[in-house]
């Protein structure tokens, strides 16, 4: 009897589809056959089915795509390989590593194993119209058999993806045949799993994983294409999450960690009895950037600090030598649940204010008196390993040291020790554009380190600091009333040890409390002895000689005890510091080690090898994995971190910023969170970067959500402009609550020349924005009649902003007389659509082109930013040609911005970049010369 004809499984996929219009596969019946599209159009849904080629058996490694699909909506399609095709999943919300997010998985029709690698556009009036890309790809392998799973409505399967990884489970939960099935995609418990609140891979990972993201950065010419990697992959070499919780972004350089898939070289490790004392390896100050490649580290403001770890026994140790173990209990138990035997750590404690950054007077009132020590809020940031589980690693290069030293320090974040121990990250960003991100954000200084260099107990050029200001420790000599008779400090004076003998620095009178300048003047009183420290021609010189007969004025003088840092502006002919500032006392020193520091100038540092020159060792082919030495164990913890560097790529410029308060809403309309925000704005750097440029910027902050108060700051300290400059800086502000991000229409090193104008295009009362697509065009038009070419984004409000880059040729009076003519112009040509006059009574039923923002120091919500306000819009560039196609002003928000630039294959702003124009023909034209 002849055998029954089979069900076509792709039957329902050709059925769908008119393969003469969409470029989607067409499977081909047999190999060579191309299939004509009109066959397989005409084909029944119960015709029969050639012999296909054999299906693999299932126990092999299967194939496995994601496809991310912007058709009505976004969602993903799962499939997975069996028996010759692709089955098929639509998971409107994308999979999650968080075992208790049970995400819908729609069951649709089987598609070919050629769709696998489909990515394009899918034109309109086709089935699923909109555009697709491959999110993530891979093989996986079922767990038993995966028919006998799909019958009982539970496939268990392990996957191997560029993105996804581990153990996963489909879940029929109907089965309705007049419906399609749905199911549920969860992911099992394996060590993988990560909280849904800490890590989204869809938000983390966005983009397409066989085609490079648009390249906008930096002249917007398309970066290398960089392959994610599984999160099982991470090593002790490559892992590497920033702070925020979750897996690194794109790569920035080269880190201290070393590149992904290799391992820390421990060749000259040495087996060694663990010392019972080690003095740290101190910085030497420099003047300026020395040449070469340096590991660049911010510069803490805190207290030094050694620990030493013997069995289980920990003692923490300052750089002068005191024990402060029973000051710091806490932070002595969370270094014992590190993974050590014995060892040595360096690193420094501090406490972070609200925004982040170190707080030198906050670590002074958490260490406190000994009997009423708050150390719960000190952080230990460590940066250096010098022995580790009985060997010395002192002769291994400093960027293997701290390959070692992130995946010990790494493996335990999720435990309580977390929130106390972190990692010192290095930037893989300029030392000049750091320093200046570093000042700008207000904190002391800049460390770089020789990737190559040992680790030695001195000063060495091997370490070199850089300083926003400058500023060092100095003992108290002696100290003033103040002049008003209270029992108060009025000043204190200062001094240095030199060649064997005291030297007086100056005084400093400012920077202290009322409390505290009572407290001070009272412990000097106690130290007070007749004579100062100085000889005769010192004192003769001294300042204190000319305040004699003054009321307040005597100096007295105290035993060389107390020890103090000062900031200040310079160091005056005879030695003296000018404009100096208390910063608070200090007790990791003795007063006889306290000198005066001078700069080394770049030249007389020695410049380190070249990166590529300290090689990271390359793992071999995997083996059966024999015991771990104890040497290995960080490294074998950091491997267990599932999802911390799941792309394999080096951390963003936040890889160090710890985020307050990430639960915080911002949004109530939307839910939006903080940690939501920060995690857009660390996605965009790399399309944000450019349009920032070298602008001053203003920032729109809101502390307690858009529905609380809205600060607007455009300076930093006094009237300094903020520029950011880098990421790093970009990355802070977010975590200072910073929302919006507004640009001037000029760069830093030429503030008067105006390199744009912008017409923003504002909608008033009872406008719709179909009348604001018009007036966008009707603008258009008449800046390409005045030879002007024009770019448009959306404002991320209720209107649009057309953008004319300009040579820096004018002034901003000039560009902003020159847009204010075009705007009289649309509005005398056009009355009823526009009004050339500002506030909410004009423009009622009109729209207001504002030139005002043209003025000097005038800005612009900036492309990609946020806007502060209920649904949290963004500023996106368009293409004029998909000006129809816009709906509003806020079309694209916080939600799904980013994922737009997943799907974006032409850069609509590509020529803009390289756009010089002037407006002298146009100037000529409207009469305005």
């Amino acid at each position: 009897m002849p055998t029954a004809p089979r069900q076509d499984p792709l039957s329902r996929y050709r059925q769908k589809r008119d393969f003469r219009i969409t470029p989607e596969p067409d499977e081909p019946d047999e190999p060579g056959d191309a299939g004509a599209p009109a066959r397989a159009a005409a084909r029944s849904p119960t015709g029969t089915k050639r012999p296909r080629r054999a299906a693999k058996a299932a126990t092999q490694s299967l194939s496995f795509v994601i496809q991310k699909h912007w058709a009505s909506h976004l969602h993903y399609d799962f499939r997975l390989e069996l028996d010759g095709v692709l089955l098929s999943w639509a998971v409107p919300k994308g999979p999650s590593y968080d075992t208790k997010e049970r995400r819908m998985a729609i069951h649709v029709e089987d598609h070919p194993l050629s769709y696998g690698g489909f990515e394009g556009t899918i034109p309109p009036k086709q089935y699923g119209a909109g555009e697709v890309i491959v999110w993530d790809n891979g093989t996986w392998t079922p767990e038993g058999d995966p028919h006998e799973g799909l019958r009982g409505g539970k496939l268990v399967f392990r996957l191997n993806g560029q993105k996804l990884a581990g153990l996963w489970q489909l879940i029929r939960t109907s089965r309705d045949a007049s419906k399609r099935e749905q199911w549920l995609l969860i992911k099992k418990h394996d060590g993988l799993e990560r909280p849904h609140a800490d890590y989204d891979v869809t938000v983390e990972l966005p983009d397409s994983v066989i085609r490079q993201p648009l390249g906008w950065a930096e002249g917007r010419q398309a970066k290398p294409a960089k392959t994610a990697k599984s999160p099982t992959s991470a090593t002790a070499a490559g892992t590497g999450a920033a702070s925020t919780g979750h897996p690194d972004k794109k790569g920035r350089g080269r880190r201290a960690g070393g590149d992904a898939g290799t391992e820390p070289d421990l060749s000259r490790a040495k087996k060694a009895r663990l010392p019972a004392e080690l003095t740290p390896q101190l910085a030497t100050l420099v003047s300026a950037t020395p040449p070469g490649d340096w590991i660049a580290e911010a510069k803490f403001d805190g207290y030094r600090l050694m620990a030493r770890v013997d069995k289980g026994k920990v003692r923490l140790i300052t750089r002068g030598g005191n024990d402060w173990t029973s000051r710091l209990p806490s932070l002595a138990e969370a270094i014992g649940g590190l993974d050590i035997d014995n060892g040595w750590l360096d690193g420094e404690i501090v406490v972070l204010r609200d925004d982040g950054a170190p707080d030198f007077s906050l670590l002074q009132h958490a260490i406190g008196h000994p009997k009423r020590t708050r150390h719960e809020d000190i952080v230990y940031f460590l940066f250096d390993l010098p022995f580790l589980n009985g060997h010395d690693l002192r002769d291994v290069p400093l960027i293997h040291r701290r390959a070692v030293l992130r995946a010990l320090v790494e493996g335990h974040e999720d435990g309580a020790e977390g929130e106390r121990l972190r990692f010192s990250e290095d930037f893989a960003v300029p030392p000049e554009e750091m320093l200046a991100a570093a000042c700008q954000m207000r904190l002391e200084g800049l460390i770089l380190k020789r990737p190559d260099s040992g680790y030695v107990s001195a000063r060495s050029d091997a370490w070199v600091k850089l300083k926003c200001q400058l500023r060092q420790e100095f003992v108290v000599v002696g100290f003033t009333d103040r002049s008003d008779g209270a029992k108060a400090l009025g000043s204190l004076l200062l001094g240095y040890y030199e060649d064997g003998a005291w030297r007086y620095a100056g005084r400093v009178g400012t920077g202290w409390s009322m409390k505290l300048a009572g407290e001070m003047h009272k412990r000097l009183t106690a130290l007070e002895v007749k004579t100062p420290h100085f000889d005769e021609a010192t004192i003769a010189r001294s300042h204190w000689a000319r305040l004699s007969g003054r009321s307040g004025g005597d100096a007295r003088w105290v035993k060389p005890k107390l020890i103090v840092e000062v900031a200040f502006a310079e160091w005056t002919p005879d030695g003296h510091v000018r404009h100096a500032s208390f910063q608070g006392e200090r007790e990791d020193k003795a007063p006889k080690d306290v000198g005066r520091e001078s700069a080394k100038t770049a030249d007389e540092v020695k410049a380190p090898k070249a990166a590529s020159s300290v090689n990271m060792s390359k793992p071999s082919k995997p083996s059966k994995p024999s015991k771990p030495s104890k040497l290995s164990k960080p490294a074998t913890a950091s491997a267990k971190r599932a999802g911390r560097s799941a792309d394999g790529s080096t951390p963003t410029a936040a890889g160090q910023l710890r985020i307050t308060h990430p639960e915080r809403v911002i949004d109530p309309s939307t839910g939006h969170t903080k940690i939501e925000l920060i995690r857009y704005y660390e996605s965009v750097i790399d399309w944000m970067q450019p349009h920032l440029g070298r602008r001053p910027v203003a920032i729109v902050r809101a502390p307690d959500g858009i529905e609380g108060p809205l600060f607007f700051q455009k300076h930093v300290e006094g009237d300094d402009l903020i520029v950011l400059r880098d990421p790093a800086a970009l990355m802070q502000m977010t975590q200072m609550n910073a929302i919006e991000f507004h640009t001037w229409n000029a760069q830093d090193d030429k503030l008067d020349r105006a390199d744009r104008f912008i017409i923003d295009l504002d909608p008033g009362d009872g406008v719709r924005f179909a009348a604001v697509v018009d007036a966008a065009r009707i603008t258009r038009a008449l800046l390409q009649e005045l030879g002007l070419q024009s770019w448009l984004k959306t404002s991320g409000g209720k209107g649009l902003h057309v953008v004319v880059p300009l040579a820096r040729r004018h002034d901003h009076a000039t560009a902003k007389a020159f847009s204010q003519a075009v705007v009289q112009h649309l509005a005398e040509t056009f009355p009823r659509k526009f009004s050339a006059r500002s506030g909410p009574k004009n423009r009622v039923g009109k729209i207001f082109p504002d030139y005002l923002r043209n003025g000097e120091g005038q800005t612009t919500a900036c492309a990609f930013s946020v806007r502060a306000r209920p649904g949290l819009g963004v500023s996106m560039p368009i293409d004029w040609d998909e000006l129809g196609d816009v709906k509003r002003g806020d079309q694209w928000t916080l939600a799904n911005a980013r994922d737009r630039l997943s799907f974006q294959k032409v850069d609509p702003w590509a020529d803009y970049w390289t756009s010089r124009q002037t407006l002298t023909a146009g100037l000529k034209r409207l009469g305005l010369r």
